[in-house]
């Protein structure tokens, strides 16, 4: 066990950083590429004897390749922020109404409507994708936490989320096409 661990140490320090840069150099985000790179360690951690794997180096590029791909196929979380309105003048984010930090009372009045009516929007979904857009949305729980609370695959929570934000846009839409008017 001991040498397992000297060998996975040693990989880290040797390995970490170019790793790094390769996978960062292949994703969107600084974040993506931590994640990809904490999965490759994991990937190695479980490997019972890591004096079985004869490049050591290869081996790593190429599970980090395959999270790379893997992570490029999923689909990409959908959030509030992307509830936007688009029209041929203007292009609207719903999160602007939920979020106004104005407290004159035309803005309470219109953030008081705006929260009636989503809840209301909300209530007309499927109890499931309800449920992971208030947990991920409302209660800022990760996608991979819903799957995890709920036993479900994370494609399926994904798919839910979705479902619920299209859903969402459309419902809303006219809400937002009356602000305007207002």
């Amino acid at each position: 066990m001991a040498d397992r661990t000297k060998n996975i140490v040693r990989a880290v320090r040797d390995y970490g950083k170019g790793l790094f840069n390769f996978i960062r150099g292949r994703v969107r985000t600084e974040a993506d590429a931590e994640d990809i790179l904490q999965d490759v360690w994991f990937q190695l951690s479980n490997i019972a004897d890591t004096d079985e794997i004869e490049q050591l180096r290869g081996w790593l590029f190429k599970v980090a390749r395959n999270k790379i791909i893997d992570k490029s196929r999923k689909k990409r979380e959908e959030f509030i922020d992307d509830l936007v309105y688009e029209d041929d003048d203007i292009d609207f984010n719903f999160a602007d109404i939920l979020l106004l930090a104005d407290n004159d009372p035309e803005s309470v009045y219109i953030k008081e409507i705006f929260w009636q009516e989503l809840f209301a929007a909300l209530d007309e979904l499927p109890k499931n994708q309800k449920e992971v857009f208030i947990w991920n949305e409302l209660e800022d729980k990760t996608l991979q936490q819903v799957a995890d609370e709920t036993g479900e695959k994370l494609k399926t929570i994904i798919s839910r989320k979705g479902y619920a934000v299209k859903y969402l846009r459309s419902r809303l839409g006219t809400l937002y096409n009356e602000f305007l008017d207002y």
